[in-house]
């Protein structure tokens, strides 16, 4: 599943408006307009040559948008003494399926059973446990990378939870 993939279905589940999109990536700290976005959520198979006006997604745009999206959902966190006022930093060194899990999981405030009840919705069961290797942090010796198909799951339960 591409970085492009996992914006399109994440906007599918949450309904998110064209305009909004551009806010969010914006509270991410990097700029986009509507046609830009456009651009990026077209659909492309594999077998296809991409569009020439296409931008391919990187992690760094994934990690933006999400910490944007973080932003959107909670608002501005106000910043610690000593710590700089602004968006999140983005660093693009963890895997954007995992990324996705912890930071939805932030932005719309789900509990983890939250978290075991989408996932069982889009049709995988999952324990406590599992989930908390997902949501922990990669240098950590338990940590467990997530695999597209999980996040298929949880991006299709999510549309189950948001747009029914």
């Amino acid at each position: 599943m591409t970085n492009n993939d996992i914006l399109i279905r994440l906007r599918y589940a949450l309904d998110i408006k064209n305009v909004d999109m551009v806010e969010i990536f914006k509270l991410g700290g990097m700029v986009y307009t509507k046609e830009e976005i456009l651009n990026m959520l077209l659909k492309v198979n594999d077998e296809e040559e991409e569009p020439e006006q296409y931008i391919k997604c990187n992690n760094k745009m994934v990690e933006a948008f999400l910490n944007g999206f973080i932003t959107f959902k909670r608002g501005p966190q106000k910043p610690k003494e000593g710590q700089p006022e602004g968006p999140l930093p983005v660093s693009g060194k963890e895997s954007p399926n995992n990324m996705l899990l912890k930071k939805v999981k932030i932005a719309l405030a789900l509990t983890t059973e939250d978290m075991l009840e989408i996932l069982y919705d889009g049709g995988i069961k999952v324990t406590k446990g599992e989930l908390g290797a997902i949501l922990r942090n990669p240098g950590h010796r338990n940590y467990k990378e997530c695999g597209d198909s999980f996040v298929r799951n949880f991006l299709r339960g999510l549309t189950y939870k948001y747009r029914e």
